[in-house]
């Protein structure tokens, strides 16, 4: 593990391969869980706002659910997460012509229509957050839905940490993202 000011990281993040490779999962991490995306307060209100502009990608039994429950529920765990479609689907899924799971939310963000991209949890993915009194842990989350995952970011080069730049500077600015660069370059040298 790292320290960079009051994150820990899992060295995994530095070390584990990884690149999202959507023909092989089909974007099943969108589908499998025992509950819906991670939501931070700040995002409620991002969620409900963007419900309208997405309406029309969803299914009609997403706006079902969306009308009765919203678009975020508080689970077992008493966190808030994404509200969910017969036990599994995020409600903000969308399939295109050969099956592939994708975010309405994200497809509207790249098409001009809302500058929320999606929750920060789904962001990161396969980076989890773990907040503690004085720290916040940051861990890769290894699930065998993103097997293929691993080859892939291998096949490329592309370790956790850079594959999730964009994300990891939402979450924590460019400079910690810089020092994270510089501290993973570092133990590079030493692990040769």
């Amino acid at each position: 593990m790292i320290q960079i000011e009051d994150k820990i990281v899992s060295l995994d993040v530095l070390e584990q391969f990884f690149c999202c490779d959507l023909a092989a999962c089909k974007g099943c991490c969108c589908v499998e869980g025992d509950a819906g995306a991670p939501v931070a307060m700040d995002e409620i209100a991002q969620l409900e706002a963007v419900v309208p502009i997405v309406w029309d990608r969803l299914s009609d039994k997403a706006k079902k659910v969306i009308d009765e429950y919203g678009p975020v529920y508080v689970d077992a765990d008493g966190e808030f997460v994404t509200s969910i479609v017969d036990g599994k689907d995020c409600v903000f899924t969308c399939y295109d012509a050969d099956g592939t799971c994708l975010c309405a939310i994200e497809q509207a963000f790249r098409a001009g229509e809302t500058d929320f991209s999606k929750p920060v949890s789904c962001h990161l993915y396969p980076i989890r957050l773990k907040k503690y009194d004085t720290f916040t842990a940051v861990n890769y989350h290894k699930w065998f839905l993103c097997e293929a995952a691993a080859p892939c970011g291998k096949k490329h080069g592309i370790k956790v940490y850079q594959f999730l730049k964009e994300p990891l500077i939402r979450k924590f600015g460019e400079e910690w993202y810089d020092n994270l660069c510089v501290v993973a370059e570092e133990w590079e040298k030493t692990e040769k």
